[in-house]
């Protein structure tokens, strides 16, 4: 396989998974498809449209030293 053969996925610190889409994410609630050109996976769990990033991990962060 070549690099072009995969997906590219990025893991930002304090904040979302980020995946080359399109994608399609299925959960245990059901399926959630994407068509954008980069997809934001919430890794937090405070998103209230999970599994995609609201960016609620940002507001979390505020406060924190």
């Amino acid at each position: 396989m070549s690099a072009d053969d995969y997906r590219r996925v990025r893991v930002v610190r304090h904040g979302p998974v980020l995946v080359a889409g399109p994608v399609r994410i299925e959960t245990p609630d059901g399926v959630v498809e994407s068509d954008r050109f980069q997809v934001a996976i919430c890794a937090c769990g405070r998103s209230t449209t999970y599994p995609l990033c609201d960016t609620s991990h940002r507001r979390c962060r505020r406060g924190a030293p």
